[in-house]
């Protein structure tokens, strides 16, 4: 089975994945070391560890280099947060995603947001985005399409509409070539698990602290959870601590 079927069937609703995610080839050798299946990245974890701002502001030549030393340090499947894919066009898109591939990374997140703008791309355009995305980065890669429908709203207006808005997005996605579906910043259950009944592709869940248990997120029919930058977080938090307690001595 190669890394790409490997990873794909991971993807199990009601067992989800866990991803612990890293930000460079240190911490994917810990996660793998401590037990993890698959390796992902955050890209607010991997900007503030080279000390830059999230939304692309890491180069992309960076981001490529740093996805291909954190595939040679681990040996189970690699996955890469590469935001809206450095490029708006659908030939610079398809370039973009095929030098990701040639990493040796295994799938990456794709997302629907405005880099350096407002609001989130029409469906119609983002579905062309991800054909586009599939093209440059061949068959089997793992496209896991996220929407920022929820991350862009308040929990408390978080309704049967958004859901109702992310499935017409889930459906739309698959039908483009997508693999997988993010909807980061959804937490309400019940409605979980609507938009895992009714999408064609497996559903990824971001954690984050306070959110409901993974035993509860995985009921509602999730297939992946991830951390997101909380993660590089309690490390750099640990860090600080450490450092102001030498400093004080």
């Amino acid at each position: 089975m190669s890394k790409f079927e490997t990873f794909a069937a991971l993807h199990v609703p009601g067992n989800p994945l866990i991803l612990f995610n890293v930000w460079d080839a240190g911490s994917a050798k810990v996660a793998a070391r401590a037990g993890a299946k698959a390796i992902a990245t955050g890209s607010a974890s991997v900007a503030t560890a080279h000390g830059v701002s999230d939304a692309e502001g890491l180069p992309l030549a960076l981001a490529l280099a740093n996805a291909e030393r954190i595939v040679a340090g681990v040996e189970v499947p690699v996955t890469i947060d590469f935001e809206g894919g450095y490029a708006v066009e659908e030939e610079a898109l398809a370039g973009n995603m095929a030098a990701l591939a040639a990493t040796g990374a295994v799938g990456c997140n794709f997302e629907d947001q405005v880099i350096g703008g407002e609001g989130i791309h029409p469906i119609h355009m983002q579905a062309q985005r991800i054909a586009a995305a599939r093209r440059g980065a061949g068959p089997d890669f793992f496209i896991n399409a996220r929407t920022d429908i929820f991350l862009q709203a308040k929990p408390d207006t978080h309704d049967q509409a958004k859901a109702d808005a992310a499935i017409e997005r889930a459906r739309a996605y698959a039908e483009a070539g997508a693999s997988g579906f993010f909807v980061p910043g959804l937490a309400n259950l019940e409605l979980l698990a609507k938009v895992c009944a009714a999408s064609p592709l497996p559903v990824n869940f971001m954690a984050f602290p306070g959110a409901p248990s993974a035993k509860a997120v995985a009921e509602t029919g999730i297939a992946r959870i991830s951390h997101g930058p909380f993660p590089h977080m309690l490390a750099l938090k640990a860090f600080e601590d450490a450092a102001r307690e030498a400093f004080s001595e």
